[in-house]
């Protein structure tokens, strides 16, 4: 046994640890074979040629969180000189989406009498189409030549006018008639309203252009109604797309109700005012102030009043003042029957919020937008009291 030990050798190159008993050096060894292994040559090559990358960034760092802030805020505020450069385009979309909205009821109409969608969307389109080019062949012209005839005879009025004493006391106080008579009997009003003829020009082929791409867009998101809805419902996940679907079909619907509503009673209001006008013997100007009481009274709350008052006050001024009365005490009448009968009727089905939150609305709107902002306040705010008691409220009622 001991010699057999002996004669074993201790070291040797075909040594192994169960042969020499010692394990430190093959670990070693070992270790050595890993490192190798985890380090590949290409990396060992790039840390040598550019550096070994150090720790990251600590993401408390005051200069961190200073850099990240004022990018943030550089953002922001290009993205607010973007909005603002981009306003009147944004406001183009969002009216054809709106007007396109008030166009689908009648799209839904005619699918219900059996039309495939694409058949009842090129009806309306031709429909629409063929309203505004019997609008531009056979009443611009009529309306024109109206309001052409009201400009001449406005002095002629403002004559009769300063026969009342009441109005001779006045003008005599603060001239108001002598310097209206002034200014329109110079025909320059027009011009200087909107800066010379240049900027009349201008002023016209401005709201051409809008009309036409309005007109345009109207027809796109009318062809592509569906689609536009899908599309933005994608946005929502997928847990709660049904849920935004649904939400989202009854703004829309709601839109869609308040808009061509608020077209029906604007067509009533007009169709009324061309038959008082008529029976009244004032028929040299009906087609032109029916016009423009379908057109003021599309504006909420105060857009009736404003065509009844300009109605009436030409119809002093042609006419006799019982004819004059006639007409105020028709339209004390037909204000409301339009508040209580018409508009309750048209409106039910399309918005449901309270009075007050209408003029806030409309107040709002009118503010940041003009008339166009008081025409869109009341559907959105209607969208949005919806959309506030259903996910806002129900979420409150369910804790």
């Amino acid at each position: 046994m001991n010699a057999a030990a002996a004669d074993r050798p201790t070291d040797g190159p075909d040594s192994t640890p169960a042969e020499t008993g010692s394990h430190e050096d093959p670990a070693v060894d070992s270790d050595a074979a890993i490192d190798v292994e985890e380090v590949p040559e290409e990396e060992s090559e790039r840390d040598k040629r550019f550096g070994k990358p150090g720790p990251p960034f600590d993401r408390n760092s005051p200069y961190l969180f200073g850099l990240l802030l004022g990018l943030g805020l550089l953002t922001a505020y290009a993205a607010g000189n973007l909005l603002t450069t981009m306003g009147s385009v944004i406001l183009q979309v969002v009216v054809s989406l709106f007007i396109a909205a008030g166009i689908n009821p009648m799209v839904v109409f005619l699918q219900r009498r059996g039309f495939p969608r694409p058949w009842a969307v090129i009806s309306v389109i031709l429909g629409v189409l063929g309203a505004l080019a019997l609008f531009f062949v056979a009443l611009v012209p009529v309306i024109s030549d109206q309001v052409a005839k009201i400009s001449a005879n406005v002095p002629g009025w403002i004559e009769e006018l300063q026969r009342n004493q009441r109005i001779q006391q006045l003008n005599e106080d603060y001239q108001i008639l002598d310097k209206v008579q002034e200014y329109v009997a110079s025909g320059d009003f027009v011009s200087s309203a909107f800066g010379g003829a240049l900027g009349v020009g201008l002023a016209v082929i401005n709201v051409l252009v809008t009309a036409f791409i309005v007109i345009v867009l109207t027809l796109y998101f009318i062809a592509a109604y569906d689609q536009t809805k899908h599309a933005i419902y994608r946005l929502a996940p997928a847990s709660r797309r049904d849920r935004v679907s649904k939400l989202g079909d009854r703004v829309f619907d709601g839109i869609g109700g308040y808009v061509s509503g608020a077209f029906i009673v604007a067509l009533c209001a007009g169709l009324s005012t061309l038959v008082l006008l008529f029976v009244i013997g004032m028929g040299e100007y009906a087609v032109a102030l029916a016009f423009v009481v379908m057109i003021t009274d599309v504006i909420p709350m105060i857009g009736a009043t404003i065509g009844a008052v300009i109605v009436c006050a030409i119809t002093f001024a042609t006419t006799d003042l019982k004819t004059g009365l006639i007409a105020v005490v028709f339209y004390i009448a037909y204000q409301q029957f339009e508040n209580y009968v018409v508009y309750p009727r048209v409106m039910s089905r399309s918005v449901d919020i309270p009075g007050v939150v209408t003029v806030i609305a409309a107040l709002v709107g009118a503010s940041l937008l003009g008339v166009v902002g008081a025409l869109l306040a009341i559907p959105t705010a209607a969208a949005v009291l919806m959309l506030i008691r259903e996910v806002y409220v129900r979420a409150q009622d369910e804790r």
